[in-house]
């Protein structure tokens, strides 16, 4: 947890947190210890970019929810469009 920890410029009560909010859930290692995802330490440095600039830790982790399932959706609705054979969308569309 203190190598993720630095990793991420954050501590580790911050890391605990995020998994207190449902926003990371680290695997454990055989010791107990926490191993987490490259993809979990993203989340976290966002996570800790919009406590920075002053938003709640439970309000910043929702916005990062929320912003990964807008991403997805936007990802999923982009290939439906392909395998439907529609064109892409415009601007004014």
């Amino acid at each position: 947890m203190g190598r993720a920890a630095e990793m991420t410029g954050t501590t580790a009560g911050f890391l605990r947190a995020l998994g207190e909010q449902g926003l990371i859930t680290p695997l454990r290692s055989e010791g107990g210890h926490r191993r987490y995802s490259r993809d979990q330490l993203r989340i976290a440095m966002r996570a800790r970019d919009l406590v920075d600039q002053g938003t709640a830790v439970d309000a910043a982790c929702r916005i990062v929810i929320l912003e990964d399932q807008l991403e997805e959706a936007l990802r999923l609705n982009e290939q439906l469009r392909r395998d439907a054979g529609d064109p892409e969308p415009t601007a004014d569309t």
